[in-house]
């Protein structure tokens, strides 16, 4: 039986960044009719340690790993596992004992666009490379910018790509920048430097006619005008031992977002409108929601439906109405002790920290799972990513696709 995951043409069906084509977990708007009660690992290759989620473009698998203290990108053909180039480079990084489990990196996702590959390592090395060939285009490392050059768990944010501009926040705790750069040259265009990273990647859209950067740094919400790197406006958030690390959502204008509190307490899941206020910007609460709150894992919307993994018992689906805030149902406890979230058609997947990917209904009405799969006997903490009739799996030290 085929295991068609999107049927979309092959270049609609490139998926060259983090969460996918607009960074929101959606991978399709068609839902599959059937599932099959098995699937088959076509090809796998070792490549490397690392949490980094891979990325494809024309039919070429890009994977960002680490072996033996050097980070290391390679180029494989989606197809067949081949290997078509390999590079890498010295980078001796060692993990806080407080995330040692999490292995040295890197855990920052690649951007492919434009005949380029973007990789930023999680000691704060930001690597430009010819996609076709593996030639390093350019490359910037920050050590004798800020004190230090990746915060205190490592680099985890990926790179944002639009209109010709790569968007970063480099340095570490005790300070750093949001940078734009010119994506050709690694020239900088501006930076924003009132806090250092977290661990959220950041998003852009467009409201009331201004491009927005929107995301978390160390301490705070933050929206950033995207062409002069100018604060539209700001918001306090601090979340336990700094680790802002989900990705906001954007919902009608709004902003959905949330974290952990201190000594793993829930903070709950928050909306926030940004709006005009004269010649500046203010931030309007519209909801926040107690009942659930979301750690490491990113949500993904459906319509006015909010779907993510609770950080609470062990790891639980909920869905919450975006328009109001209210929990409309939680699944199941110890789903996984994270899961990255996509969401197709009317369909969720979620890939656990376990290995398993879980294929549940993306309704309103309760929690209900329709398939499982094992698909790694190591960690998976990267996103799967859909290729043709099949999807790419990464876990601890390997890639493989399956169909």
């Amino acid at each position: 039986m085929a295991f068609l995951l999107i049927a979309l043409s092959a270049a609609a069906a490139d998926f060259q960044q983090w969460r996918g084509p607009r960074r929101d977990g959606v991978i399709s708007e068609s839902t599959r009719a059937a599932w099959p009660d098995t699937i088959r690992q076509q090809w796998r290759v070792q490549v490397g340690e690392g949490h980094s989620s891979p990325v494809h473009a024309g039919g070429r698998l890009y994977v960002f790993a680490r072996t033996d203290g050097n980070e290391q990108v390679l180029a494989l053909d989606g197809a067949s596992g081949k290997v078509l180039w390999r590079q890498s480079y010295r980078a001796p990084y060692r993990m806080n004992p407080a995330a040692t489990r999490h292995g040295e990196g890197p855990k920052s996702t690649p951007v492919v666009q434009d005949g380029k590959l973007y990789t930023f390592g999680i000691s704060g090395i930001l690597s430009a490379w010819d996609a076709g060939s593996g030639r390093l285009l350019w490359r910037k490392e920050f050590s004798k910018r800020f004190p230090e050059t990746s915060p205190l768990y490592g680099v985890a944010m990926s790179p944002l790509f639009r209109e010709g501009t790569l968007v970063i926040h480099a340095g570490g705790d005790d300070g750093g920048a949001l940078l734009a750069l010119d994506a050709n040259s690694g020239a900088e265009k501006w930076q924003w430097g009132e806090d250092g990273p977290a661990y959220a990647s950041p998003v852009l859209t467009v409201m009331d006619g201004t491009k927005h950067v929107i995301t978390l740094s160390k301490d705070h919400l933050i929206g950033v005008d995207f062409q002069s790197g100018k604060t539209l406006w700001k918001l306090p958030y601090k979340t336990s031992f700094a680790q802002n690390i989900v990705t906001p959502v954007i919902y009608e204008g709004t902003v959905i977002y949330s974290g952990i509190g201190e000594g793993g307490s829930g903070r709950g899941v928050f909306r926030i409108r940004p709006v005009r206020k004269g010649a500046g910007w203010a931030t309007e609460g519209v909801w926040d929601n107690t009942d659930v709150h979301m750690y490491m894992s990113s949500p993904v919307l459906h319509g006015d439906l909010l779907f993510g993994l609770a950080a609470a018992n062990k790891g639980q689906l909920f869905c919450l109405d975006a328009k109001t805030g209210k929990t409309l149902w939680k699944g199941k406890p110890r789903q996984g002790d994270n899961g990255a979230l996509l969401l197709q058609g009317n369909q969720l997947l979620l890939l656990t920290t376990e290995g398993e990917l879980v294929v549940a209904e993306a309704g309103g009405g309760g929690h209900n799972e329709l398939r499982r799969y094992k698909v790694a006997d190591s960690p998976a903490w990267a996103h799967p990513a859909p290729f043709g009739e099949g999807f790419f799996i990464k876990d601890e030290t390997s890639v493989a696709l399956w169909r």
